[in-house]
């Protein structure tokens, strides 16, 4: 059997193993949240071409219990060119966690196109259905005076969107990371580290890479927390460069069951998107 064939089996194992245990760690004391933003990101990521994208991301949140969380995402996906991979998105909702940025397109450094899309169609817009993400993190150890807390975490990418539009890659991905987060008075500090396991892709030449995020924010209030992030990662597809971005995110609780997430970023490498911004409201039941 392909190895490459075995790997993506194993992934979709883990995710139905997932799913099938689910149930039985849900109990009276189960919180959920569901949300709905939109984000945009514009570029031209190495390509000499620019690529508007829109991302409509619907979440679903659940945490079982007060150290165990699973998430799943469905996002609808807009791309003014198929230069590049616009699908290849990990929503706002958790800037530091989840495995990228808040745009990994997936585009070579140099003048050109850089997936397999004809020169006819390389300037057709597409629109339609992203990659579904299933994620689930557990902080194994609980913040103390002088330690952080640790969480690792995973996620799985299932390729729902369709690759002849190039608004995913068509392969299925999975990655591993390590969130540690430490309050300071009104001061929190987070850092994340993990590594992406990429499936073998017909449209662009993708490869594992390394993440990081690192940020500090501060609780101006009881309802509202603003923060500065940087997020980056090794080069994603061969021949490309590493990705950097700055971002300044808020948080904002609205009502007792209501909050609202907002961010603004800035590219700081050729790969990473110019510029993207994003907002979403999310309900707590």
């Amino acid at each position: 059997m392909n190895p490459t064939n075995r790997y993506e089996r194993c992934l979709v194992l883990l995710s139905l193993l997932a799913m099938l245990l689910l149930p039985s760690v849900v109990n009276a004391a189960t919180r959920y949240d569901i949300g709905l933003g939109v984000e945009y990101a514009t570029g031209q990521y190495g390509t000499g071409i620019t690529t508007d994208a829109v991302f409509v991301p619907f979440t679903v949140d659940v945490y079982p219990t007060e150290r165990l969380d699973f998430s799943l995402q469905l996002p609808l996906v807009y791309q003014s060119s198929s230069a590049v991979v616009g699908g290849e998105f990990m929503g706002m909702r958790q800037p530091t966690s989840m495995g990228s940025l808040s745009t990994a397109m997936a585009a070579m450094t140099g003048p050109g196109p850089r997936t397999t899309a004809s020169p006819a169609d390389i300037n057709n817009s597409q629109y339609g259905l992203g990659d579904m993400k299933l994620c689930a993190g557990y902080v194994l150890y609980t913040e103390e005076k002088y330690v952080p807390a640790i969480r690792p975490n995973f996620f799985l990418k299932i390729p729902t969107a369709d690759k002849n539009k190039f608004l995913g890659t068509g392969a299925f991905d999975g990655g591993l990371a390590v969130e540690l987060s430490k309050w300071f008075d009104r001061w929190i500090t987070d850092g994340e580290m993990g590594y992406t396991f990429q499936g073998s892709s017909t449209v662009v030449s993708v490869k594992d890479y390394m993440y990081y995020s690192a940020g500090v924010g501060y609780q101006v209030s009881k309802n509202f927390r603003p923060m500065f992030l940087l997020k980056g990662s090794t080069p994603t597809v061969d021949g490309a460069s590493a990705l950097m971005e700055a971002r300044v995110s808020v948080k904002y609780q609205l009502t007792k069951n209501t909050g609202i997430d907002g961010y603004v970023a800035k590219g700081i490498t050729t790969a990473s998107p110019d510029f993207s911004t994003g907002m979403s409201i999310f309900y707590y039941f």
